[in-house]
């Protein structure tokens, strides 16, 4: 098997001395490790399978029978809520990958979705519009007819509504 961009291939070669080739889908994770003591302040980790932002990170010394220790202390990108985890500096942890993507908003339709144009020219019309001050904010700027960017954070097959931003003409 040979990794060749990014699907495994793999030739056999047959009695009649034609090659044989299969591929497959190498498959792209949402996730990769890193040591908890390499993790930084405003980096990314998962926490109880969630992704979330690292807003403090302190590390304890060794003990005499133990390892050093992390604390990180961060928050789910997608629900605000405060996690904490406590893992031992030299083990590994999932750090999600994270992108971020502005769009142009276009509409926001009665079923609570917005109606987003890409860099492509393409429409997406599967993100919701989001609650609290962030969906008020849009949704006055929209009523006044401002021509928004809505940046779109995905990470772990899930995305919402990070920031908004008024469209530079």
């Amino acid at each position: 098997w040979i990794l060749f961009e990014s699907a495994l291939v793999c030739f056999f070669l047959n009695m009649d001395d034609e090659t044989e080739v299969h591929t497959t889908d190498a498959g792209a994770s949402d996730t990769f490790p890193q040591q908890a003591g390499a993790l930084k302040k405003g980096g990314f980790v998962c926490i109880k399978d969630r992704p979330c932002k690292i807003v403090e990170i302190s590390t304890s010394k060794t003990g005499k029978h133990g390892h050093a220790k992390a604390h990180i202390v961060a928050i789910d990108i997608f629900t605000e809520k405060k996690m904490e985890e406590l893992c031992p500096t030299s083990h590994n942890m999932t750090v999600p990958f994270v992108n971020r993507t502005e769009y142009q908003l276009l509409d926001m339709t009665s079923d609570g979705f917005l109606n987003l144009l890409t860099d492509g020219g393409d429409e997406k019309n599967d993100v919701k519009i989001p609650g609290g001050d962030l969906g008020k904010r849009m949704q006055e700027g929209f009523d006044a007819g401002k021509n928004l960017n809505v940046t779109i954070l995905k990470a772990m097959k899930e995305e919402a509504v990070a920031q908004i931003s008024e469209a530079k003409d």
